[in-house]
């Protein structure tokens, strides 16, 4: 396939035009960008989120320049209802042959502040519901003949970062799932792979983490310098989709400005 670029940095895969593509957590942060990037592409694009006002407003704005979107207000972690959401999008949209599994919570937590409750509750909105979300793809990429799933993992875990043990291990077992899952669907041309970012500018991490000594730590801990941007997860994203990646499954590609 021919590779062209956009804006003088912004890849144009054509071959993603028409595809149907489900991110999840797609109303603000990195799945924002990624809807953007999608939709940029002309693939038809539903993304869920629980925030229902940023993702209302983002499928209004995306529409009226002329893109595909659908959004739904899902909790993700009430598998039957966001198993039928992800049923509807097929009847609307059509077969979704790429899966993005975005939605996530970093939330800062202690050993001794979590019970058996929030703990399940974390898994929950960290691991769980990608797993499920991949239980309702599978058949329609099966009958399509292939298809794209992509995991966010985390670099977190992989430089033992503190404050988030409960959501560490649910993005470590991410990386586990990404592995048998890429094995098991492989025979039917579904490539599972792990999209892993680095410490992301987003609003979030902005308003509640990033100081001064976070950005001196930035600073120290990647190769390349300057801030790691949402749309740079979102580039890796389209290439993982397309079929300019179409033998690459059971990896992880980092995306960290060189921190791990």
């Amino acid at each position: 396939m021919t590779l062209t670029t956009i804006e003088g940095s912004q890849p144009v895969y054509p071959d993603l035009k028409g595809k149907v593509v489900l991110i999840s957590g797609g109303a603000s942060g990195i799945g924002e960008a990624m809807v953007r990037a999608f939709a940029g592409q002309g693939a038809r694009v539903a993304f869920v989120d629980m925030a229902r006002e940023a993702g209302e407003r983002l499928e209004a704005h995306l529409s009226a320049a002329g893109h595909d979107v659908s959004f739904t207000c899902c909790d993700i972690t009430r598998v039957e209802a966001y198993q039928q959401a992800i049923r509807a999008f097929q009847e609307t949209l059509g077969p979704i042959t790429v899966l993005i599994n975005n939605a996530a919570n970093d939330v800062r937590h202690t050993v001794e502040s979590v019970d058996s409750e929030r703990f399940d509750q974390m898994v929950s909105v960290n691991l769980k519901h990608a797993f499920f979300a991949v239980q309702a793809v599978a058949p329609m990429m099966r009958a399509a003949g292939g298809g794209s799933i992509i995991n966010l993992g985390s670099i977190g875990w992989m430089t033992g970062s503190s404050g988030y043990p409960v959501y560490a291990a649910s993005k470590a077992a991410t990386h586990g799932m990404s592995k048998a899952l890429a094995r098991e669907l492989g025979p039917d041309r579904i490539r599972v792979n792990t999209l892993v970012p680095g410490w992301v500018m987003t609003e979030k991490q902005l308003s509640l983490w990033v100081d001064e000594a976070a950005r001196a730590l930035i600073e120290r801990s990647q190769c390349l310098p300057g801030a790691l941007e949402p749309v740079h997860i979102a580039n890796m994203a389209l290439f993982l989709a397309s079929s300019a990646s179409a033998m690459c499954t059971s990896q992880n590609f980092i995306v960290d400005g060189g921190w791990v």
